[in-house]
């Protein structure tokens, strides 16, 4: 998440099914082992941070694991590391804003590993949207990743799945997606992209047995949240929220927003009033550096 909320005092309210925010699970949440054993999963993004331990977990639970990134080097140390603790992987180069790379990279996954059962869409990128001037062609490139790169991902699996009967489509979001946050208005909007598209996916594909599920962390400790300037509240390291993910994925929940306290935030925010809001990111937005796109 790249928004900038912060609030002195928060109360534990539970789970919600709030239209706003749906809460996560709380963090004691463990990931039920074995889930995924013998299936095959592909996730992109996989050359560090989430998709890194994510990777790493599902092996863990004797998954084979395909691995999409644009880093070859990163991507052969995650699948030396998985082989040398016994479990299955292999790896593809592709940037996921290329839609030909990213569908022959899981194409040729998918012909070492076999049928895919499983895909997690979680390359992303974040950038502040500048005013002066406005930085389009930085906002262009992050939504072909961060929203055409899920698009690209699923073109890849879906028809097979279709064919099988079976799957479970993944998407990771954010919780910067339920609002539009000054200084931040192009990587929310390509993470709300996201969620809609998921949702009407979801809906569409509800009788043909394959299950879609949209991931919504908060702050997270990665590559990309280490530019961050500012205190993030309630901030995960990555291999705890790949745990809560995974567990999640295998109760094919809908849509799983985390860590709840950072969920909560969002909630309250979404009913503020927009000079309230104007406050609370006073002085807090471009301050960001821009990591590599």
């Amino acid at each position: 998440m790249v928004g900038r909320l912060e609030f002195k005092y928060v109360a534990y309210l539970g789970d919600s099914s709030s239209p706003c925010l749906l809460a996560g699970h709380r963090a004691a949440d463990t990931v039920s082992s074995m889930s995924f054993a013998n299936q095959v999963a592909i996730i992109t993004g996989a050359s560090s941070g989430i998709g890194w331990q994510l990777a790493k977990t599902l092996a863990g639970q004797q998954c084979a694991v395909g691995v999409v990134a644009r880093r070859r080097d990163r991507l052969e140390a995650l699948v030396q590391e998985i082989q040398s603790t016994g479990g299955k992987a292999a790896c593809a180069v592709a940037d996921v804003a290329d839609r030909p790379q990213t569908v022959s990279a899981i194409h040729a996954l998918r012909h070492q590993l076999g049928p895919v059962d499983l895909l997690i869409a979680n390359s992303g990128v974040g950038v502040p949207t500048t005013l002066e001037p406005l930085n389009i062609d930085e906002v262009e490139q992050m939504f072909k990743v961060n929203t055409l790169g899920v698009v690209y991902a699923i073109e890849a699996v879906l028809p097979e799945m279709l064919r099988r009967g079976k799957g479970h489509l993944a998407a990771v979001s954010s919780l910067a997606s339920y609002l539009g946050m000054p200084g931040e208005s192009g990587y929310c909007s390509s993470k709300a992209a996201v969620n809609v598209y998921m949702e009407g996916l979801r809906l569409h594909l509800r009788r043909r047995g394959i299950a879609v599920t949209t991931i919504c962390p908060g702050f997270i400790d990665t590559p990309m949240t280490a530019v961050n300037t500012f205190k993030m509240p309630f901030l995960l390291n990555a291999d705890r929220a790949a745990q809560l993910i995974v567990r999640a994925l295998s109760r094919k929940k809908k849509v799983y927003n985390f860590p709840w306290q950072t969920t909560l935030l969002m909630k309250l925010a979404c009913w503020l009033p927009d000079w309230m809001l104007e406050r609370v990111f006073a002085g807090k937005t471009g301050d960001r550096p821009k990591p590599s796109l």
